[in-house]
């Protein structure tokens, strides 16, 4: 269900993110990655980072501030089908999967991991909803609404968990 509400969610920022202005979607906001592009840039690369991680396939090293796509609507692109990969992914995995282990080395230091999988699943998806958060407040204040994001919302409109 996360991995579902997680796509949804991102689908409903990039939606709301749509109808700004370059200008706006650039703009400083005071946010950790500076304005909305550099958060769901952001977030693209840090889930990338995490799937390589959850995957073992091999990634390369990038700063948590790396630029994925410098443009909305290839970014767009990228954070649809990543949400799909990751969906499909997450709805493969069988209870022994979910209980393997993962070792990984970090993105800000060089220390290795190593770490039940459930609980860096759960991580990606708290980093994103914690993002998304800084998302609806720029949004907030550059629009002076933002669409709501919260589980519930999708839980009711897509029959799960109600």
């Amino acid at each position: 269900m996360l991995a579902r509400y997680n796509r949804w969610a991102n689908r409903t920022a990039y939606a709301a993110a749509a109808d700004l202005s370059d200008t706006d979607y650039r703009a400083d906001c005071g946010a950790a990655f500076v304005s909305i592009h550099g958060t769901l840039n952001h977030l693209v690369v840090t889930d990338r980072i995490w799937m390589y991680r959850f995957t073992g396939r091999p990634y390369p090293q990038a700063a948590l501030d790396a630029t994925a796509c410098d443009d909305f609507a290839g970014l767009k692109a990228v954070r649809e089908a990543l949400d799909e990969e990751i969906v499909a992914w997450v709805e493969g995995l069988s209870d022994a999967e979910l209980a393997a282990t993962i070792s990984y080395v970090r993105a800000t230091t060089p220390e290795k991991i190593t770490q039940p999988l459930a609980p860096g699943l759960l991580h990606l998806f708290n980093h994103q909803t914690h993002h998304r958060g800084q998302v609806h407040a720029m949004l907030t204040r550059l629009t002076g609404q933002a669409p709501p994001f919260d589980l519930l919302y999708y839980q009711r409109e897509a029959g799960e968990g109600v």
